[in-house]
């Protein structure tokens, strides 16, 4: 399996040269991640939902080192915010946050992060908008899931992401099913050991079904991230079953990734959130897009190799 030893060089210094200077890598990484900066990114913003769609925000970057740039990183995101208030997008437009980048797994992190956090969501709940905190790897999770109950509290909408190949997901889900949470669920896209996660995709693909249910059934807002086809038919036919209409859940799918299915499950009626990324520090997502899905593996190579 190929994915594995990406991920593994998405954690390599010596890769991370090797890739980012190469002539082509730009025109590549511009599929997944089209700006660098705030101002790059509106019109994509625009574009996008003019056309019907909604959006979250990620800020790429998750070598922080120091509360300095984790300071860094929650303003990247007020900048973002007061933009979106600019235009008038904060209803069609929220934020994804991994709290790595808001300084999580320094010392004193879980303060620290909470800390950042509680300043973004607020600001976000100032423009008619909300947060949701991306997932992680296991060792960061029971950390993530505390931050997420503590600004709850106050920010009943801020939003969290759980991943069907870690087994204990589907406990996870049954509680925020019935708490009423906004809960993304995803397939997952670190390198976990086979202590805590599914290893095979059919084993994956089952567990991503079985939490899907449990979320449909529950009394929360499920958002369905997934490219794939079948799981998209399956979430819909669980969302008939379980009574919900096309407002009370939504799908959620990469930027760069299926783009016409975008367009076509927002001309049905279906809430579909284009999760869009930006920023300088893109190595980590680009090499875990490129992990998650070998079609975008050969999308890079077939690249490299005819505009190399």
């Amino acid at each position: 399996m190929l994915g594995p030893v990406i991920l593994a060089a998405s954690r390599s210094d010596r890769m991370r040269r090797l890739i980012s200077a190469a002539p082509v890598t730009k025109q590549v990484v511009d599929r997944f991640i089209p700006g660098e900066t705030v101002a790059d990114i509106v019109p994509v913003i625009q574009d996008l939902t003019g056309k019907g769609l909604e959006l979250t925000m990620d800020v790429v970057g998750e070598d922080i080192t120091t509360p300095e740039q984790a300071t860094a990183a929650r303003d990247a995101y007020l900048e973002l915010t007061g933009r979106l208030a600019d235009l008038g997008l904060g209803r069609k437009v929220e934020m994804s946050v991994k709290l790595s980048m808001f300084g999580q797994s320094l010392d004193g992190g879980h303060e620290l992060a909470l800390k950042n956090m509680r300043s973004v969501v607020e600001a976000a709940a100032a423009i008619g908008t909300t947060v949701t905190l991306d997932a992680e790897d296991h060792t960061t999770l029971d950390s993530m899931f505390a931050i997420h109950e503590e600004l709850r509290t106050d920010f009943p909408q801020t939003g969290c992401v759980i991943q069907a190949y870690l087994f204990r997901t589907e406990a996870d889900a049954r509680r925020l099913a019935a708490s009423g949470s906004r809960v993304r669920l995803v397939k997952g896209a670190y390198k976990e050991p086979a202590e805590v996660a599914y290893q095979q995709k059919h084993e994956i693909d089952k567990a991503y079904v079985r939490i899907l249910r449990t979320l449909m059934d529950g009394t929360g807002y499920p958002m369905i991230g997934s490219h794939d086809p079948r799981l998209i038919s399956i979430a819909q036919e669980l969302a008939r079953k379980a009574g919900r209409k096309p407002d009370e859940y939504e799908f959620q799918m990469l930027y760069g990734i299926r783009s016409e299915e975008h367009l076509r499950l927002a001309a049905e009626g279906h809430r579909m959130r284009v999760y869009t990324a930006y920023g300088t520090d893109w190595y980590g997502y680009f090499m875990r897009r490129l992990a998650e899905k070998p079609a975008n593996l050969r999308f890079f190579a077939r690249s490299m190799i005819t505009k190399g």
